[in-house]
């Protein structure tokens, strides 16, 4: 009985650390697999480029674009910036494990409070990578324009309803592909 509410209590926690607002304010939803191929063609991984996934979850993405990347030998930094505690955790563990993990960075944030231009010093290209709720991506786009000024946008799913798309792809979703000059 005792091993059965210990169960049920840490199931509630974890319940609550993905549908609380306050600790999670974007909810998980991982990418479809069945769109990877082309998120990863869109991401268009070069040397140089930095590629950062806001609310990363999981790391569905972020892991396979450092796949690809180490496999055509690119010097591609990668950084997964997530905000639950769990998908944190999960993040790690799977840095660890990865066999490109000298250039995956995993940061504990907001992705509404981060500052970005401080996180990515040394990168000629960098590359955003968003699915996150659409009541938060005019929020993050702005953000970024302060923080960036200079950067391609990769959205998932979601467009941006300030912006039209420089070019957008079908897949089982779209995906909505935004250049930033100044």
């Amino acid at each position: 009985m005792i091993i059965f509410i210990i169960i049920l209590i840490c199931a509630l926690l974890i319940i609550l650390l993905f549908t609380s607002r306050r600790l999670s304010p974007i909810p998980y939803f991982p990418s479809n697999r069945q769109d990877l191929p082309l998120i990863l063609k869109v991401l268009n991984l070069v040397n140089g480029q930095t590629v950062v996934d806001l609310g990363a979850g999981d790391g569905l993405v972020i892991f396979e674009a450092a796949a690809e990347a180490r496999k055509r030998k690119l010097s591609t930094q990668f950084m997964a910036v997530e905000i639950n505690p769990i998908l944190i955790l999960i993040l790690h563990l799977r840095r660890l494990l990865h066999p490109n993990r000298k250039n995956i960075k995993v940061v504990y944030g907001n992705i509404l409070s981060e500052n970005f231009k401080f996180k990515i010093l040394n990168s000629k290209i960098i590359t955003i990578y968003l699915y996150i709720s659409p009541w938060f991506m005019e929020k993050v786009y702005k953000k970024l324009m302060r923080d960036l000024k200079t950067f391609h946008l990769v959205s998932y799913f979601y467009p941006l309803k300030s912006k039209g798309a420089t070019k957008t792809i079908k897949g089982k979703n779209k995906v909505f592909i935004y250049e930033e000059e100044p």
